[in-house]
């Protein structure tokens, strides 16, 4: 049975915040809000977790589609290859917001994610989020729960969340009602960049 863990977001509490980390450590998988759809998240280096959330959301490991999330920009070079000034002014000027941006991958990426060229980075503007990251100390590998023939409600109030995930995951973070609008998705790994997804956040900064 899941931990329900409220957690406020204008000052998220660091113990809450350690103990939802020590659960990733342990291999554990939390759902915890964004500044879009509430996520369902793991930590980035430990497969069996990965494996468990591949199993939920009923998807082969090595075609998921993951983000990975980010607190900030530093640690981008863990995972991308080197990008041009231009490619990192867009970063810098959306984020962090409700953006993935698909970008080259390297060769630092975990073993399950080795085959792929590309990856989907992302840096909420959520505090709860990256405070989660920050204390992890390495990226959470994140999908939406969000599921498009389900009434919204259920993924936008951590009530309902927690009464359908419960018995699915180890801790649900209520951070709030979420949204129901996922992030827009800007592929930035050829020449121009390219929009694959339109969701929340304004096009126009690009």
């Amino acid at each position: 049975m899941a931990e329900f863990i409220k957690i406020y977001e204008e000052n998220p509490n660091p113990k809450e915040i350690k103990k939802v980390v020590d659960t990733l450590r342990k291999g554990g998988i939390v759902i915890y809000p964004t500044d879009t759809v509430y996520g369902l998240g793991c930590d980035i280096t430990n497969t069996k977790a990965l494996e468990r959330i591949a199993r939920i959301k009923n998807i082969k490991l090595a075609k998921a589609n993951w983000s990975f999330i980010c607190a900030d920009l530093s640690n981008l070079s863990d995972y991308v290859r080197q990008i041009d000034t231009a490619t990192f002014k867009i970063l810098k000027r959306a984020l962090p917001g409700p953006y993935t941006f698909v970008l080259p991958g390297n060769n630092n990426l975990p073993k399950v994610f080795k085959k792929k060229k590309t990856v989907g980075i992302r840096v909420p503007d959520n505090a709860i989020a990256r405070a989660l990251v920050e204390e992890l100390e390495n990226p959470i590998v994140s999908t939406s729960i969000r599921d498009e023939d389900e009434l919204l409600e259920y993924t936008t109030d951590p009530d309902l969340i927690y009464e359908k995930w419960e018995k699915l995951v180890d801790v649900v973070i209520d951070g709030g009602y979420g949204d129901n609008v996922a992030s827009t998705v800007i592929n930035l790994s050829g020449h121009e960049p390219e929009v694959i997804r339109e969701g929340k956040g304004d096009l126009d900064i690009f």
